[in-house]
């Protein structure tokens, strides 16, 4: 009584899917599917999430793409004719139908996108190995051929895919919607083609939420996307049942052709990509002389550290700290990542570029300090090198860098010529909904009036540093919420919706600082799209942690305002002055700062700016540098309470 289903969509569908790759998982399993599959619309956004999932829920993950296929080539942009793809489900059956799959997603956003991203039949045979393609729902090809008894494209498009995967990759898809009254027809024609070209049918649900009690707020998704009201008769809507389906069901619709339910388990049975995680993806570093990595690393961060004693002896203390650094760097495989980040942020300097004097456990680092990197002693300050690389716990090192923000690019530039334009690339970042949008959105999809909303909106607690709780909790917690969702019932279906809503994506964008480097064109380990707005950066369509999963290397180029600003003050003071000031040498025990501390006259400086702040900082009165360390220490949740 087991079955797969092969056509499913996640909330990567933006606004037309419901429930993360996790939620389709655990739903899978609760069916007792062997398998399953994620095909979002045209992106490969939750691949990597889905495999995860499902490899911890021990069922195999099914990965593929539901694509757009333009009505001509996908470079026409005619919009009556081209405006209107069709749908192709594709699924990789191994690791070269992977590659395949992410390079003809990558040419459907960077080539062929109009509208939607599209490939085109060019593509389609120049990127075939690998992968099985079914027919599709009723915007595919095939199935609108049928509905407009177009019999000639019916046998033109069947022989076309048969030509391009084989009768072996090539399924005709069925679907049960019975609330569409031209799915039968569709199947009914379908079951006469499978057996007029030998080929075989199978059965998908072409799901768009897991269970089918997330119908209704699926369907609120719906009007969030269009912008419409749930009372709208003339409105985009599901008729019928998008969910995960129990295989009992579907056996007793397709009674007539078995075979059709028995091939989702053949199909998934050839469905057999890995991924392997864990892996070191750092891009090789040319070194001057083709000395070894280990070898220029530590003639490097020698030399740097001699430099911080202006030639003087290094104390022992400093020699050993950095042998041990050195050491442990090298048996965790890092020393190019260091030269990596050692080339870049020096050539910032070299250019002028204000860099940040280090951030996070990186500035525990002597090698970082001895390496220009960052400008904090370590040892000076107590800092550990252990919270940054812990040979216990292997783990991509995570050097966060700063920059000025009108230069940044300068930085970025710098990095894409030494490595290539195909090697590096921003990082796609996903919008979620968070409680006050979910409940806005939700409200306005209802029809509520907008003053009902705002003030609805308006009850919810307060983020904590930046931070919101969830929904379900603050009803139970907050008195006036939990009041709202008790005698408003109103109010109750709107945050009862807004719960289910909360957490689900709602929009693609790039990502405020990751950048990805890599060996290889980035390409063959993900999907390449525009990035939004008119700048047409390339960005990844895997976020920072799949990449950083898959071994690959991410760094953190922050564009800082603050630090704008203190360049341009040093220019200024070199303009009227005459002199020259290295943020680096600033000391740290200058009265009128603390001065200033003392008053809470921060606004603008990061970290000590908000209104909490203030006002603990006015109470402590600090007077040297220690105190400032201690309070960024202290303010934040746990040990605030202990301030």
């Amino acid at each position: 009584m087991s079955f797969v289903n092969l056509h499913g969509h996640s909330h990567y569908s933006l606004l037309d899917g419901y429930g993360s790759p996790r939620d389709i998982v655990l739903r899978a399993k609760e069916l007792g599917y062997p398998a399953v599959a994620l095909t979002d619309h045209g992106v490969v956004y939750g691949l990597v999430e889905l495999y995860q999932a499902a490899k911890e829920e021990k069922i195999k993950p099914v990965l593929g793409c539901e694509l757009y296929m333009a009505p001509r080539t996908r470079f026409d942009r005619e919009p009556k004719i081209d405006t209107k793809p069709y749908h192709l489900t594709a699924l990789a059956k191994n690791n070269a139908g992977y590659q395949n799959l992410i390079k003809l997603t990558t040419k459907a956003h960077l080539e062929g996108f109009y509208y939607k991203p599209r490939v085109d039949y060019r593509l389609l045979r120049a990127y075939s190995d690998g992968l099985i393609v079914l027919s599709g729902c009723l915007v595919a090809k095939l199935p609108r051929a049928i509905l407009s008894g177009n019999e000639e494209e019916i046998h033109a498009t069947v022989r076309e895919y048969i030509e391009i995967f084989g009768k072996e990759n090539f399924y005709l898809e069925m679907q049960d919607h019975p609330l569409m009254e031209n799915q039968n027809i569709v199947n009914q024609r379908l079951k006469q083609l499978a057996k007029e070209y030998g080929l075989g049918l199978t059965v998908t649900c072409d799901s768009h939420y897991p269970r089918p009690e997330d119908s209704d707020v699926h369907d609120i998704l719906l009007c969030i996307q269009t912008q419409s009201h749930v009372t709208d008769e003339d409105r985009m809507r599901y008729a019928g049942d998008y969910s995960l389906r129990d295989v009992k069901e579907l056996k007793e619709v397709f009674s007539d052709c078995p075979e059709a339910i028995e091939n989702t388990l053949k199909i998934a049975d050839q469905c057999n990509v890995e991924f392997e995680f864990g892996k070191n993806l750092i891009p090789s570093f040319k070194t001057p002389q083709n000395e070894s990595p280990e070898i220029y690393l530590r003639q490097l961060s020698r030399e740097g550290l001699l430099g911080k004693f202006s030639g003087r002896k290094i104390p022992k203390e400093y020699g050993e700290r950095l042998d041990y650094e050195l050491e442990t760097v090298h048996k965790m495989g890092f020393d190019t990542y260091f030269l990596i980040v050692h080339d870049f942020v020096n050539y910032a300097k070299d250019q002028k570029i204000v860099v940040g004097p280090g951030r996070g456990s990186a500035a525990g680092s002597i090698l970082a300090w001895s390496l220009n990197i960052t400008d904090l002693d370590p040892i000076e300050h107590g800092l550990f090198f252990e919270r940054f690389l812990n040979p216990e716990r292997i783990s991509m090192p995570d050097i966060d860098i700063d920059f000025a923000d009108t230069r940044r690019d300068e930085v970025l530039n710098y990095v894409i010529n030494k490595y290539g334009r195909d090697n590096v690339s921003q990082v796609i970042t996903f919008g979620t909904m968070a409680p006050k949008a979910a409940i806005r959105d939700v409200g306005r999809a209802l029809g509520y009036p907008y003053a009902e909303v705002d003030a609805l909106a308006k009850a919810v607690p307060p983020a904590i540093l930046g931070k919101y709780a969830p929904l379900k909790q603050s009803i139970v917690d907050d008195p006036t919420m939990r009041n709202i969702y008790e005698k408003d019932e109103r109010a109750r279906i709107c945050l009862d919706y807004a719960k289910k809503l909360e957490g689900t994506i709602r929009q693609a964008g790039t990502h405020a600082c990751a950048v990805v480097i890599a060996e290889k064109p980035l390409n063959d380990y993900t999907a390449l799209q525009y990035g939004a707005g008119e700048s047409n950066e390339i960005i990844t369509q895997y976020s920072a942690k799949p990449l950083e999963d898959l071994g690959l290397l991410k760094m953190d180029f922050l564009g800082l305002k603050n630090l704008t600003v203190i360049e341009e003050t040093c220019s200024i003071v070199k303009k009227t002055r005459g002199e020259e000031v290295a943020i680096c040498n600033i000391p740290m025990d200058d009265e009128k700062t603390f001065e200033l501390l003392k008053k809470a006259d921060t606004t603008g400086v990061f970290q000590l700016e908000s209104a909490g702040m203030k006002r603990y900082l006015k109470e402590l009165k600090p007077t040297k540098f220690d105190d400032i360390v201690a309070m960024g220490a202290l303010y934040r949740p746990g040990p605030m309470k202990f301030i």
